[in-house]
């Protein structure tokens, strides 16, 4: 492995049952206090409608947040189409107050991923004079960022007068430059790196220039690196579902393989018209996970490196992914725990 690799996280889905989503959030937030413990640099969730998972993540942060102290908290990814831009703005720079400056929020843009008659009943029928572009973002980041939108005047109501802002607010320094896109195709490597985002990348792509993911994911990283002000110095997060079989009980191998097996037959080629790529999962012992890692060209280009928790796997699962992350596996990629 380079030397390139600065922070090591998990990232996860917060799964909850039906009929007791308190139960999974709590787990969830003794997950990030127990990565904290750990040393680990960062916890990130990610985002969910209509699913057993976190929909509010600024909600679920906030409360991170309190049950933490150093950790990065982010999330992978905001979709857009969901939110206001204005109310994202004021509940992000909310929740990173309240933890210190530590968010990482991820966002991407786009249609919802839903049938057109299920968005219409969430969404509501106008949802398609949406701008859901990359101009959606700019008007985030010009939010977050404290670009003027009024002028600061008074306002008054039966004698009381207040001052209104020229900005949105609460405003957090800072927070705009720890801001991520969730990118999988060339465009939208370039487009973040133009943007002057930090980008963030998964176990799916998009087929361009080759059917190789790890070459096509590189491609992408390289040129976002291109088109970012900082060059060669704008950071790049990856997550990738990896399972260390290390000090892993017979019956959690067991169980690890048989869910890399079922997910195996759609890493073999494009999948749909998109040309959906995705990666292979790894699975192993440190030394091959090390080895698997040191020889993929898009993992030795990134800066963060996120191990994705199975949403099916149980807390004991999840926490042991974690432990060896942060005892095992990370020390044997050269990083060194946080105390």
């Amino acid at each position: 492995m380079t030397g390139r690799l600065r922070k090591l996280g998990f990232l996860h889905i917060v799964p909850f049952r039906r009929d007791d989503p308190a139960t999974g959030l709590e787990e969830a937030l003794q997950l990030f206090s127990y990565g904290e413990e750990l040393g680990l640099d960062g916890g990130w969730i990610r985002t969910r409608h209509l699913q057993y998972g976190v929909p509010s993540s600024a909600v679920f942060l906030a409360a991170a947040a309190q049950r933490t102290r150093r950790i990065d908290l982010g999330v992978a990814v905001i979709p857009t189409v969901f939110e206001s831009p204005l109310r994202l703005a004021e509940d992000l720079a909310t929740a990173d107050l309240l933890s210190g400056g530590r968010l990482q929020p991820g966002l991407s843009v786009g249609a919802p991923r839903l049938p057109d008659d299920v968005a219409d009943r969430v969404l509501g029928e106008r949802w398609r004079d949406e701008d859901v572009t990359y101009r959606r973002i700019e008007r985030i980041l010009g939010f977050i960022r404290g670009d003027a939108v009024d002028r600061e005047r008074e306002i008054g109501l039966g004698g009381v007068t207040e001052l209104s802002s020229d900005r949105v607010e609460p405003h957090s320094p800072g927070l705009a430059s720890r801001l991520w896109y969730g990118g999988g195709s060339l465009r939208s490597a370039e487009w973040a790196g133009s943007a002057g985002l930090n980008l963030l990348v998964s176990n799916i792509s998009t087929a361009e220039d080759s059917e190789v993911f790890s070459d096509v994911q590189r491609q992408q990283i390289d040129l976002f690196r291109s088109r970012h002000p900082l060059g060669d110095a704008a950071t790049v997060g990856k997550g990738h579902v990896i399972l260390p079989t290390d000090n892993a009980t017979p019956e959690q191998r067991e169980r690890f393989a048989a869910y890399v097996e079922t997910r195996t037959p759609r890493t073999l080629a494009p999948q749909g018209p998109g040309r959906t790529l995705i990666a292979r999962d790894i699975i192993g012992s440190t030394a091959e996970i090390v080895d698997t890692i040191a020889n993929d060209p898009a993992f030795t280009a990134v800066d963060d490196l996120l191990l994705e928790l199975p949403f099916s796997f149980s807390a004991e699962d999840q926490r042991h992914i974690v432990r060896e992350l942060a005892t095992n596996l990370g020390p044997a990629l050269g990083w060194t725990a946080k105390v």
